[in-house]
Formats: structure tokens, C-alpha cells, sequence
């Protein structure tokens, strides 16, 4: 990948992507979104990644839609010429912790509700902002933050485009833990490692998907769903290894990959039922 306006390493399991525009307080651009579903594609296709975090550099997480140029700005761009899987974070199958180190505005803050855990620094400004600027909320925002805090407090965040700050943002559920700014990171990085090393990566990659889809998911099917895929599980060599390794008191030595371990799981309505069976290369 040949990369701009984003920074990718990784490091002992957790690939770290950068959002890299700090003197435009890193707006969102066609070729930033672009850059971001690349590296997004290639830790989900890379079984040496088991986390990922999704932070910025400079002093905002992300000002929203890059508008130097007029309201264009808010008009997304198709995909480069790069080659290569584009996702969202939601869709890998890793958990990805956004470290949202300072101002998250508009899409700056759309984004990381698509990934799986937000730590968020105490002062940052944090603004739905799209309807004060003739727009709306993007990103699956209608369906999803309505159901992460609640109708009530969504309505309000999205219909009036306050203003609120990052310890409101966890008062509120929209995150997981408000911390001083420079420690957004370390954090984010410490959940990170800890899932790397001790969190099996098919449990974690099925656990990630179930939740997601749980969201439109009634509970009886996914009872059902959930007593069909556990026997999968516990017949692969990585359940023994989660309790030798818990006994032993040791880190575990996961063998699962996720590239190739993780069971399809089918949803849909079939002869009757309210789940399929769910089919895999393993168990």
C-alpha cells in the first residue's frame, strides 16, 4: 500500500493506523477514507493482527469532512486505483479500539462508532454537528447510535448538532473511558496488547460478529445461534489451550486463524427455523 494521509505499523499483534493530516486537523477526505479501508482491509486479511487502534496525530481525532474546498467537501470520493480489500471497522474481524485522542467532530465521530471500543479524551469537543451544517449523520449513524445510547439522547445529539465533551461522551455510553489526552493512547494500546495475548482470535472474530449482527438479531435466535456454534468451538484445539494455559498460568499459544478458522455464520429464516446451520473449515 502506498499511503498519504494514514500511517499503518504493526507491532507484537496490534496494527496501529494513524490518521495523518494533523495541519487540517486530520478532515476527512476522499483519499483518507479511502486509505483508512485499505489498512482496515489488510490487518483483517493479516493473522498476525489480532487488534487494531485508530488514532490521530496532532491535537483533534478528526475536525469532519474536509470543507477548504465548499460544501464538496461533504461528497464522498470513489476508490483509488490501490488494490486491495476496503472495510469499514465494524467488518474486521479483529476488535478495533478507536483512541480518540482529542476533537472528534461530524465524521470525526461517525467513524470510530463503527468500531468496537472507544477511549476518549477527557477534553475533547465531540459534535454531531452535520445538521447545523445542512447535512445529516452518516455512517449507519441512524440505526446505530440510537441503539448504543438509547432513542432519547440520540435525538438529541443528532437533531440539535450539540456540542459535548468527552466525559459527557461516556456518561452518555457513546464510550467505554474518558482519560487525560495524553493517555487516550497508552490506553487504547494497553486493551489492545491485552486482547493480542490473551483473547483467542476466531473466539474474538465470531464474539465481534454476533455482537454486530445482535443489533438487529431477536434474542431467541440468537440463543439458538449461539448453542449451535458453541460445540464448534469447544471441539478446536484453541478450547483446551484456553484452559491449559488458565491452570498453567501462562499466556496462551493460540493455534486458530482467522483467516481460515472462523465458522459462516448464515442468518436468514429456513425450513422453519429461526437460524441455519452455520458451516466452517473447522470444528
Amino acid at each position: 500500500m502506498h499511503l498519504e494521509t494514514v500511517l499503518y505499523e504493526v507491532d507484537n499483534g496490534v496494527a496501529l493506523v494513524t490518521l495523518n493530516r494533523p495541519e487540517a486537523m486530520n478532515s476527512w477526505t476522499p483519499q483518507l477514507s479511502d486509505e483508512l479501508m485499505l489498512v482496515c482491509g489488510a490487518a483483517d486479511a493479516d493473522d498476525e493482527v489480532r487488534s487494531l487502534v485508530v488514532t490521530a496525530k496532532g491535537r483533534a481525532f478528526c475536525a469532519g469532512a474536509d470543507l477548504s474546498g465548499g460544501e464538496s467537501g461533504f461528497l464522498g470520493g470513489g476508490p483509488t486505483a490501490q488494490q486491495g480489500p476496503r472495510l469499514w471497522p465494524h467488518q474486521v474481524r479483529k476488535p478495533v479500539i478507536a483512541a480518540i485522542n482529542g476533537h472528534a467532530v461530524g465524521v470525526g465521530i461517525t467513524y470510530p462508532m463503527l468500531c468496537d471500543i472507544r477511549i476518549v479524551s477527557e477534553t475533547a469537543k465531540i459534535q454531531y454537528a452535520m445538521v447545523r451544517r445542512g447535512v445529516i449523520p452518516e455512517l449507519g449513524s441512524h440505526a446505530l447510535l440510537p441503539r448504543v445510547v438509547g432513542f432519547a439522547k440520540a435525538a438529541e445529539l443528532m437533531l440539535t448538532g450539540r456540542q459535548f465533551l468527552g466525559t459527557e461522551a461516556v456518561e452518555l455510553g457513546l464510550a467505554s473511558r474518558a482519560v487525560p489526552a495524553d493517555q487516550v493512547l497508552s490506553v487504547a494500546m494497553g486493551i489492545a496488547r491485552d486482547i493480542a495475548v490473551n483473547v483467542a482470535p476466531v473466539s474474538a472474530a465470531l464474539a465481534k460478529k454476533l455482537m454486530w449482527e445482535g443489533l438487529n438479531t431477536p434474542i431467541d435466535t440468537m440463543l439458538a445461534l449461539e448453542s449451535s456454534l458453541l460445540p464448534r468451538l469447544a471441539a478446536m484445539p484453541d478450547s483446551g489451550e484456553g484452559v491449559r494455559a488458565f491452570f498453567e498460568k501462562r499466556e496462551p499459544r493460540w493455534q486458530g486463524r482467522v483467516s481460515s478458522d472462523v465458522p459462516d455464520v448464515c442468518w436468514g429464516v429456513e425450513e422453519g427455523k429461526t437460524w441455519r446451520e452455520t458451516r466452517g473449515t473447522s470444528g
